[in-house]
């Protein structure tokens, strides 16, 4: 597999992360440079000042200034399954001279249609399914790592609600770097197995995409509240046990219709 390169690919939204590893390329999921950059509120005002309206989604102003900030010269945006927004985010884009690359989940989940847009990808960055598929791998052992993560929020308590969404949404892009965010999961559930459970707290299901409010899970523990199912940051760590990378990818619930989602949520 080839090494990471230098050369990062932002992405709007979770894609087939195995693609750039298999590419070698730095996958860079936007959201969290946005979402965790010290001046993320600046991100928005810039995104505004350059014509973004006041009253468009705040993730998508963010991702503009991210965008930007980072000089990220490269990114996939998801057309279809995610942010109705995201099509003028891409124009915009262009108008900087940023690469941009279409991607789209099919709102029907078919098979083929799914496996024409992977295709596409794949294409695009030069892989082929033979490297998809050992990517695909290597990334399933550090998601596995941290599905044990989960467990131990849900099932043990050991865990608190904002330590297992930020190693799920890391799962994202596995922070630029899956050997070295591998070594920190890893460091983690050391720690997190020799911890005594917590009891006594409300246990809470946090639904829909991942805050945009940084204090939300420190509050909610403040107020007695313990989150233990982040469903969407779940989502990213890819959890359920499939034979391919197709199957996965319509496994996975958040680019699909709300009926999907609940039936995960029900089950869970």
């Amino acid at each position: 597999m080839p090494k990471t390169s230098l050369s990062p690919v932002g992405f709007t939204t979770t894609i087939p992360l195995e693609i750039l590893l298999a590419a070698g390329r730095q996958p860079v999921d936007l959201n969290n440079v946005f979402i965790t950059d010290p001046a993320c509120h600046d991100l928005i005002d810039e995104a505004e000042m350059a014509g973004f309206p006041r009253n468009i989604c705040g993730w998508i102003k963010g991702l503009y200034g991210a965008t930007l900030r980072q000089g990220i010269q490269e990114i996939i945006a998801v057309t279809e399954g995610d942010c109705s927004n995201t099509k003028a985010l891409m124009e915009v884009l262009q108008l900087h001279g940023v690469t941009t690359t279409p991607f789209a989940f099919p709102y029907d989940r078919s098979v083929v249609s799914l496996t024409h847009e992977i295709n596409k990808l794949a294409d695009h960055f030069g892989v082929n399914a033979e490297q998809i598929e050992e990517a695909r791998q290597r990334l399933n052992q550090v998601r596995r790592k941290v599905h044990e993560i989960d467990r131990l929020t849900w099932q043990e308590n050991r865990v608190s609600g904002e330590e297992n969404h930020y190693f799920q949404v890391c799962t994202s892009d596995m922070n630029g770097n899956v050997d070295a965010f591998e070594a920190e999961v890893d460091t983690f559930l050391d720690q997190a197995r020799a911890r005594q459970p917590k009891t006594g707290n409300l246990r809470l299901a946090y639904m829909g995409v991942p805050p945009i409010f940084t204090d939300l899970y420190q509050v909610l523990e403040e107020s007695g509240g313990q989150v233990v199912f982040n469903e969407t940051q779940r989502q990213f760590s890819m959890p359920y046990a499939t034979d391919s990378l197709i199957e996965q990818y319509r496994r996975y619930t958040y680019p699909y219709d709300i009926f999907v989602r609940l039936a995960d949520i029900e089950e869970e």
